[in-house]
């Protein structure tokens, strides 16, 4: 072809360090904090203080895994380009079609969670009409430019920590050291079990090397921004579940909806629900955006090494973003909206991502020596600990899950078949 002297349009590195920290604690702080609470309240007790210890402890290793793969192979896909280089083309496509797979649900559950937030403060609004609102507002945010998309995150970031600091120390006022007896009346199944549901809270650290070619310096900034965003969401995670259970008691948490809203509600101000409440709505408006955003990477990832059809591959002319990946990829995310189940889709979100980090895991134990940043026997345990943790899911979550895989699977296989 001549050289027409037009240059095809490219992913900008418009993302710095504070960006891509705040891209990684918009994935991690997000529902998974505001609802997920009750349900591991049920399984482990108060003893979830320390469930919320080991799935962070969990997922340093991944974390350390993740973070020594971006910086080697600093490529736009995560998990997917780092498998598909050191493990093999099946592997890496398998990673990338579980994490579309479990994000597409995850993104209409976290559009429904927000929505019932919403309507307890406007009960008069259907909930399915704020679901596709919100769904569709992030869809256009994320379409017309990277830049946008961040900027909005950080300021969502921002004032949902704010909240959950004020929720920690505002509650501790109120903190009943008498609740936290008996601590793991479920003994130790019940707080591993409950480390397995909360690892579904810390799934968003590896967000930022999804898109590793919008990041500046992305050998240093991807690790720097994973260890910050992981370091600070754990150290919120155990202030707020140990409030948490000194307000309200593990048993009426258990059985709430909307766990930290109700824990707050013991203090008997209005006035903290009501701030609380806005706080849900704003995690899960950022954990929708950064979703919304990776799944289109992803999915233009794959496309672009042809796993997918080529469309999704396309770059917008204008706003430099892969537009047909984010539309298309947002209209599946819509029709699940009347699909989603809250309490299932957390279950097959922490299979599909906890196969995620195994893949990724073992993708770090295939690094060349020469680019280790650690030992081999980091992403070892990570791995272990992944496997360890899928073992305490429900049969329902292993049921879909493995679904998804073989539908995965049939494409891959499929699409090799009948590639000239």
């Amino acid at each position: 072809m001549p050289d027409t002297g037009v240059k095809p349009p490219v992913l900008r590195r418009e993302i710095g360090l504070f960006g891509a920290t705040a891209l990684g604690i918009g994935a991690i702080i997000g529902s998974g904090i505001f609802i997920v609470t009750g349900i591991v309240a049920g399984v482990a007790g108060p003893a979830m203080v320390l469930s919320v210890l080991i799935a962070g402890v969990i997922a340093v290793f991944s974390a350390m895994s993740v973070a020594e793969l971006g910086a080697c192979l600093p490529e736009e896909g995560g998990t997917y380009a780092y498998a598909q280089k050191l493990i093999s083309p099946f592997a890496g496509f398998i990673a990338g079609w579980i994490w579309i797979f479990s994000n597409i649900f995850v993104g209409a559950a976290v559009s429904l969670g927000f929505a019932h937030y919403f309507v307890t403060i406007f009960p008069a609004v259907p909930v399915k009409i704020i679901a596709l609102v919100i769904c569709f507002f992030f869809i256009l945010i994320n379409y017309v430019g990277l830049r946008e998309s961040v900027l909005f995150n950080n300021v969502l970031v921002t004032l949902k920590v704010l909240i959950l600091l004020f929720f920690v120390a505002f509650g501790l006022g109120f903190f009943r050291p008498g609740n936290f007896t008996p601590l793991a009346p479920g003994g130790s199944m019940g707080v591993l079990g409950g480390a397995a549901l909360i690892f579904f809270a810390y799934t968003g650290f590896a967000r930022v090397t999804i898109m590793a070619e919008e990041v500046q310096d992305p050998e240093k900034t991807i690790p720097r921004s994973i260890y910050l965003a992981l370091g600070i969401s754990t150290v919120i995670y155990l202030l707020v579940s140990m409030v948490a259970v000194g307000l309200a008691g593990a048993p009426a948490l258990a059985h709430s909806g909307s766990p930290l809203a109700d824990a707050i509600g013991m203090t008997g101000s209005s006035g903290a629900v009501l701030l609380i409440s806005a706080g849900a709505m704003i995690a899960t408006a950022s954990v929708l955006l950064t979703t919304i955003m990776g799944i289109s990477r992803i999915v233009f990832s794959m496309a672009r090494s042809q796993d997918l059809p080529f469309l999704f591959g396309r770059i917008h002319p204008r706003f430099s973003t892969p537009h047909y990946a984010i539309a298309i990829t947002g209209a599946c995310m819509i029709a699940a909206l009347l699909l989603a189940d809250l309490a299932l889709v957390v279950a097959v979100g922490t299979f599909a991502m906890l196969l995620y980090y195994l893949i990724a895991n073992l993708a770090a134990l295939r690094l060349p020596q020469e680019h280790r940043r650690y030992p081999s026997w980091i992403p070892a345990m990570g791995a272990v600990s992944c496997i360890g943790l899928i073992a305490f899911l429900s049969p329902g979550a292993w049921v879909i899950g493995c679904i998804g895989l073989l539908i995965g699977g049939t494409w891959f296989f499929f699409r090799r078949k009948t590639a000239p």
